[in-house]
């Protein structure tokens, strides 16, 4: 049994998850009033909160070099453009990020996950 300094005990923990699965299936929410949706994302949050970061799109350096970090590491470099590319596809990365790497030169070689992100956003 836990004994800690919990907000929730074991019944609301399954009261919420409850409420919280038609939200998880449908993709949208599914309350009747209006008040009880979450509040949307606003303009000036960060572009992941409203989907995946693409460098085609307009993303900025920062952002393409953070949805970077969560698929490559420091091992992988240096590399070039198409051993990058199948090392997202094997982390399953989204397509947005992978197809403009694959078009980025085939000799070129990046040895810092900061010069493969300019790269991305330069083009």
């Amino acid at each position: 049994m836990q004994r800690g300094s919990d907000r929730l005990n074991v019944h609301r923990d399954d009261e919420m998850k409850h409420e919280l699965q038609g939200l998880l299936r449908s993709g949208h929410p599914t309350r009747t009033e209006e008040w009880h949706d979450p509040e949307p994302t606003a303009d000036d949050d960060p572009r992941v909160a409203g989907g995946p970061v693409a460098p085609g799109d307009t993303a900025s350096l920062e952002a393409v070099r953070q949805v970077l970090t969560h698929y490559l590491s420091r091992r992988q470099f240096p590399a070039g453009p198409r051993e990058l590319a199948g090392t997202l596809r094997r982390a399953y990365a989204p397509d947005g990020l992978v197809e403009p790497l694959e078009r980025l030169p085939r000799s070129a070689r990046y040895a810092t996950l900061q010069e493969l992100a300019e790269a991305l956003t330069r083009r």
